[in-house]
């Protein structure tokens, strides 16, 4: 157990930016839909704190979703991401891109990923995580399975490890 807890320390040692899914990450995957039509998220006030304190350690964060929503947007320009991503079905391409504009290589990046859409992301960057209630075949394929779920303050866990090994 300790060899595998050194390996994620110099994994996540590495990394320079953090990519993030939203449903199921840093929401609990639920979609709430008023009689209008409008759709509701709900954020957790850790992820948040902890987004700006990765933020303020020189590390940027990204947001890559296959969903759009206003509330993602909103969200996003709150904790000043500039890399917000929706309807990205080829979460690989959009990747690339963001890679390239930052020069980024695959060991300097993480991402977050609860589902199958995720998995080739995940299995790509050079730290990969998930939260505790992801699917089984992502939990099975990542670096790093959080105790907390998604939108209960999964992405601040893993932020904290991050953040743990730059100390």
């Amino acid at each position: 157990m300790a060899k595998d807890l050194e390996r994620l320390k110099k994994k996540a040692e590495q990394i320079t930016f953090l990519l993030l899914d939203v449903d199921g990450i840093m929401t609990d995957g639920k979609i709430v839909i008023d009689g209008q039509g409008n759709e509701f998220k709900a954020f957790h006030i850790h992820d948040g704190h902890g987004i700006y304190l990765l933020k303020s350690a020189g590390i940027e964060v990204g947001i890559i979703s296959g969903r759009t929503a206003k509330a993602v947007e909103y969200r996003a320009r709150e904790l000043d991401i500039k890399e917000v991503h929706q309807d990205a079905k080829d979460k690989i391409r959009v990747y690339e891109t963001i890679k390239a504009k930052y020069y980024l290589a695959d060991d300097q990046v993480a991402f977050m990923g609860d589902d199958l859409i995720d998995l080739p992301l995940l299995q790509r960057v050079g730290f990969s995580a998930t939260a505790a209630d992801a699917v089984k075949a992502v939990k099975d394929a990542v670096d790093m399975i959080t105790e907390k779920k998604g939108g209960e303050g999964a992405v601040r866990e893993v932020i904290d490890f991050i953040l743990m090994t730059k100390s």
